[in-house]
């Protein structure tokens, strides 16, 4: 796993070695990052249940101004830090670029905006935690009513975040493999 567009193009991503970790793939964040190729630059990112920071660390290669990273698994949480120290210093950059916070996602509560929100759960939290998570984006988008979000999820199954979302596309290769849904909010 890399990432796979931008300035820090090709830098290798590290992922823990053993746990139900599912990095997202690199098809599926090129075909993302296609999509909102017009509005990445400049864009305050949040990355939540950010793993390996995939999706936020490619969001700053491509010219993001700056990350939130939110993951409980100290694993995963060691990857995080060192592939956003190898991604930083590519770009020629202070690590202070990312922020890492270290709750569950689900206790975690937004305190200010961004303008992408990536959104990536184990896949299980999308049958079983439908209504926490629509409550917790909903929460994001009252702070950021013209954000995008990008929410990942098994290609069979359609994730709903809750009221005050458009869908505009709906990315992947069949509902066997993962797929990924960008929403817009329309709050505003």
């Amino acid at each position: 796993m890399r990432i796979t567009g931008g300035q820090a193009r090709g830098i290798p991503l590290k992922t823990p070695k053993q746990g139900e970790i599912r990095p997202a793939t690199d098809y599926l964040r090129q075909a993302v990052f296609s999509s909102l190729a017009d509005i990445v630059p400049g864009t305050r990112v949040l990355d939540l249940f950010a793993g390996s920071g995939a999706y936020g660390l490619e969001a700053l290669s491509r010219g993001a101004t700056s990350a939130v990273f939110v993951e409980r698994d100290r694993a995963c949480l060691a990857c995080l830090r060192e592939n956003l120290a190898a991604t930083a210093k590519s770009l020629r950059a202070d690590a202070s670029l990312g922020r890492i916070d270290g709750r569950d996602v689900l206790r975690w509560s937004p305190s200010e905006s961004f303008d992408l929100v990536f959104v990536d759960p184990p896949y299980v939290l999308w049958e079983d935690q439908t209504a926490a998570l629509a409550n917790l984006l909903g929460q994001v988008a009252a702070l950021s009513p013209d954000a995008h979000f990008v929410l990942e999820a098994p290609g069979a199954q359609e994730p709903r975040p809750g009221a005050g979302f458009s869908l505009i596309k709906r990315l992947g290769k069949g509902p066997t493999q993962p797929a990924a849904w960008i929403f817009e909010a329309s709050l505003g």
